[in-house]
């Protein structure tokens, strides 16, 4: 519940937030937060959270990434939805944000192999193959990756709490890390 608090002779509004917000981010989107907010995305199988905070301002960055590389497709108005492309735009936002890229650091969960039972579905290795693609980007951009959640046979859901850049992770069957 939010306090509003009127301070006589001054032209200031106080508003403090008792309560933390939390922000849904969807397949193939990424949004930015400061704290107290928390970032949360549902169903990571393949697919991988990339997760980007400055412990300084306490603002982070959540983008749920579908595939590896953009270079085979039309982008369109989802560049989240590529490794290559959506780690770009969020570090660009966290920047846009006061963020220092020297400042930056990383976490990642999911990158799951979803699919089984044949050898195109060995090939394919879609949830491997974007962890590899997360890490060579952030290699690039020199933010250095602090823990990470991936691999395995089943989906996450993640949230990240910006007061502290604690990432939870649920997964089905296993106990809940925080990273």
């Amino acid at each position: 519940m939010g306090v509003l608090r009127l301070e006589p002779n001054l032209l200031r509004i106080t508003f403090s937030v008792e309560e933390t917000l939390e922000i849904h981010v969807g397949i193939a989107e990424y949004r930015v937060a400061r704290s107290p907010q928390c970032l949360l995305t549902l169903g990571l199988g393949s697919c991988v959270g990339v997760v980007l905070y400055d412990p300084v301002l306490r603002v982070g960055g959540l983008a749920h990434v579908m595939l590896p590389d953009s270079k085979q497709f039309r982008v369109g108005g989802k560049p989240a939805k590529f490794a290559d492309l959506g780690v770009e735009f969020l570090a660009r936002d966290l920047q846009r944000a006061g963020c220092s890229v020297g400042r930056m650091m990383a976490k990642l969960a999911g990158g799951a192999q979803m699919f089984f039972g044949n050898v195109r579905a060995s090939q394919m290795a879609v949830g491997e193959r974007n962890v590899e693609a997360v890490r060579s980007v952030l290699h690039e951009m020199r933010i250095p990756i602090v823990a990470e959640d991936v691999g395995g046979t089943t989906g996450r859901t993640i949230s990240l709490d910006t007061t502290d850049g604690r990432l939870t992770v649920r997964t089905l069957g296993r106990a809940i890390r925080v990273i």
